[in-house]
């Protein structure tokens, strides 16, 4: 069978990987078409658009970039038409995937969607969208299928990837979760404006921590230079290898994002970091309507990891909420909270289920 899969965004390349290792499994005929990044063209080199030309955050980079994300819609509406998919796999990248989902729908083209849109923070309206062109929805995160059942949609909890992935880091590594006594991870993020805002203030609170080795976690899409902040401070990148680094870490300073869960499931102790254009922390106030910004606080319903955000974000505050968590009490409560977390999440298959599920739909 055919399948056309979407994600924009390097955490989508992730679980669009896993997805389609799980599916070749259970169709040996499967052909792909997708918009990825390079952990999905290890599973295929039948690419539309790579995730670096799609991969545009908040509002003010969108509205800079709009006529690249035209141009996109536009490619991959014609690619879907050209390709003639069994399915069509969206995963999360919202305000892109929701078009495709419509233009999918009214193909006629089965639609799945896999990692909903964050539409229990904004944009409520979209459910209806959802309910109008998906024909099922697949849930990650624990909460949000109460949400769903709010709006008389039945969407599936099936799991978190995350859990995938990192299990499937265990058993390819031979390794057992270790963490080393002197390492202090930082993790600026995948997009340029993330790492460009966040890293210097990251690097500026490193460099006063003096019993640890620093390495921050670079991604080799972004120009080298984008780190020149941490290589002028003697700190090393580690390129493409984040769950290496997080499995050798102790503590961590990591920017708002799927990293965020990541290193708590990787039992690393963390202080949240977040800084955007002042304009889209305000849009984002005025609209956005949760109580926290990390996945690992959202999931607890309550703050298990200090979040710093804009004004917030500077080298004292992040030296201030730090330096508790390397030792003693705090660290300990947040080991803890993790534990619960972990219990909360369940157990690794998310993208076994999906897969079965998606295949068996398009094959009765």
């Amino acid at each position: 069978m055919k399948y056309y899969i979407i994600a924009g965004e390097n955490s989508g390349d992730l679980h669009g990987a896993n997805l389609m290792k799980r599916l070749i499994t259970l169709d040996n005929q499967a052909i792909f078409r997708f918009c990825g990044g390079d952990k999905m063209l290890q599973q295929s080199d039948n690419i539309c658009t790579h995730v670096k030309d799609m991969s545009f955050m908040g509002f003010i980079e969108v509205l800079m970039n709009i006529r690249t994300i035209k141009a996109n819609i536009n490619k991959v509406e014609l690619d879907i038409e050209e390709f003639k998919p069994d399915a069509v796999i969206l995963i999360d990248y919202p305000g892109f995937n929701l078009r495709m989902a419509k233009f999918a729908h009214e193909l006629g083209i089965k639609v799945f969607y896999y990692i909903s849109p964050k539409v229990w923070a904004w944009k409520e309206s979209r459910v209806k969208k959802i309910k109008a062109w998906v024909d099922q929805l697949y849930l990650i995160l624990p909460f949000e299928e109460a949400f769903y059942n709010t709006h008389n949609y039945q969407a599936k909890y099936v799991g978190n990837p995350l859990l995938d992935a990192i299990e499937d880091y265990k058993l390819s590594e031979k390794i057992s979760l270790k963490n080393s006594q002197n390492i202090l991870a930082l993790l600026p993020g995948s997009r340029k404006m993330e790492v460009s805002k966040i890293l210097p203030v990251m690097v500026s609170a490193a460099k006063h921590i003096n019993n640890m080795k620093v390495l921050v976690a670079g991604v080799s899409s972004l120009p080298k230079s984008m780190y020149q902040s941490a290589i002028d401070a003697g700190f090393e990148v580690i390129y493409d290898n984040t769950y290496q680094l997080l499995n050798q870490a102790h503590t961590a300073l990591v920017t708002s994002g799927t990293a965020t869960l990541e290193t708590a499931l990787f039992n690393v102790p963390q202080v949240v970091c977040y800084k955007a254009h002042p304009v889209t922390i305000w849009i984002a106030k005025a609209f956005i309507k949760i109580k926290f910004i990390s996945l690992v606080n959202l999931i607890m319903d309550k703050e298990v990891v200090k979040e710093l955000i804009q004004n917030d974000l500077n080298a004292r505050k992040v030296l201030e909420y730090l330096q508790p968590i390397t030792e003693g009490e705090s660290r300990t409560k947040m080991l803890n909270h993790y534990a619960e977390l972990q219990k909360i999440m369940g157990l690794p298959g998310a993208s076994k289920r999906v897969a079965e599920e998606i295949y068996h739909d398009i094959k009765n």
